[in-house]
């Protein structure tokens, strides 16, 4: 597949690519060009979708009419076209395969399934989504991880000010250390008050976690945070080598950002 550019146009008319019984749409100003092509007469459909090139009908893209990618073939406002008169989404092209099969056929992506949930969601193909949602990669994420997180208070606030107390620390230094506290009840909350308190007078910042509800221990939210700061691309290891007392240092672990 070849690249057609970056040119788009968003035309009054989208019949460039629709062709009814082998004969090209002749309504040229094109208002209702798509409104009068009908299902059943099925029009082929040139696609660029993110610079890759795919041939359909409208009735396959059609073909659950509550959804996004739907809507954009339904109305002639919402259609653009590139260069050379095809159809133009400006989505990855890679992923739109799987969905494009999914569409003709009914058959289910097994490769790069978080890729093809995420375009799925957002050209809000509700069958395929569920579908998808049943595997066990999304399954795992979706109903497990995700719903243990909503369980801990100011996760991902507490996540982004990890993030940037490390940047804040890492001038002229190859790596930067992030103090984090994980308590999982009130009782370890209360355990390390003298301890946070401490360090506050000392101007030691510490990222506080919890008290949570979850069942899950301090492993799992450890796991949590050393893969979600992975997935923003930096490189991240924890250590439990806290410089505290040891009646509260299992509750202290430190981050290490490396940055070169």
């Amino acid at each position: 597949m070849q690249s057609s550019g970056t040119h788009t146009r968003c035309p009054e008319s989208v019949l460039g690519n629709l062709v009814s019984h082998g004969q090209p749409c002749q309504e040229r100003q094109g208002i209702g060009c798509l409104e009068k092509i009908t299902d059943q007469e099925s029009p082929v459909v040139d696609l660029n979708v993110g610079g890759e090139f795919y041939t359909t009908t409208l009735g396959t893209l059609r073909k659950f009419p509550g959804s996004k990618l739907a809507e954009m073939f339904s109305s002639p406002a919402k259609a653009c076209l590139d260069a050379e008169g095809r159809f133009f989404i400006d989505r990855c092209g890679t992923y739109f395969g799987p969905i494009l099969e999914y569409l003709r056929s009914g058959q289910l992506p097994t490769q790069h399934i978080p890729e093809v949930y995420r375009e799925a969601q957002y050209y809000e193909i509700k069958p395929l989504i569920k579908h998808l949602e049943d595997t066990p990669q999304i399954f795992g994420e979706q109903v497990a991880r995700k719903q243990f997180l909503l369980q801990v208070p100011g996760y991902s606030e507490n996540l982004e000010l990890m993030v940037r107390l490390a940047r804040a620390e890492a001038v002229a230094a190859r790596c930067s250390r992030v103090l984090v506290c994980l308590v999982r009840n009130e009782k370890e909350d209360a355990s390390c008050a003298d301890a946070l308190r401490s360090l506050e007078a000392n101007k030691r910042s510490v990222v506080k976690f919890g008290p949570w509800k979850a069942a899950l221990d301090i492993s799992d939210l450890l796991d949590c945070l050393n893969m979600d700061i992975k997935a923003q691309g930096y490189q991240v290891c924890y250590s439990h080598n806290s410089p505290l007392p040891a009646k509260v240092s299992d509750y202290f672990y430190t981050f290490s950002f490396s940055w070169w």
